[in-house]
């Protein structure tokens, strides 16, 4: 079942959490997060959305930006997610959701 779309109107400034699940480490090291980074910033552009800030915690990352749209955020995080979880699956030889 999809989730809901999260109310996130245009220019309005964003706070967004995402969780490891179980709140298991995503970032193994600084290579991990520097893969990260670069796909932050790379699908920020793709999908309109402007990074102000973010920190990257073991299983957390924090971002303060602004979509562009209203479906610019939604596009941007599912962007990363299914890049960054093949990324790290093949990485740490696993499976599944990170």
């Amino acid at each position: 079942m999809p989730r809901t779309q999260r109310f996130c109107p245009a220019g309005i400034p964003q706070h967004i959490i995402q969780r490891g699940n179980n709140r298991q480490v995503i970032f193994h090291g600084n290579s991990d997060q520097a893969f990260y980074t670069n796909l932050m910033k790379n699908y920020a552009k793709e999908h309109g959305v402007s990074l102000h800030a973010w920190v990257l915690m073991d299983n957390h990352v924090h971002f303060l930006a602004t979509p562009d749209t209203d479906k610019s955020i939604s596009l941007f995080m599912q962007a990363i997610g299914r890049r960054y979880v093949r990324y790290f699956n093949r990485r740490y030889d696993r499976t599944g959701g990170l």
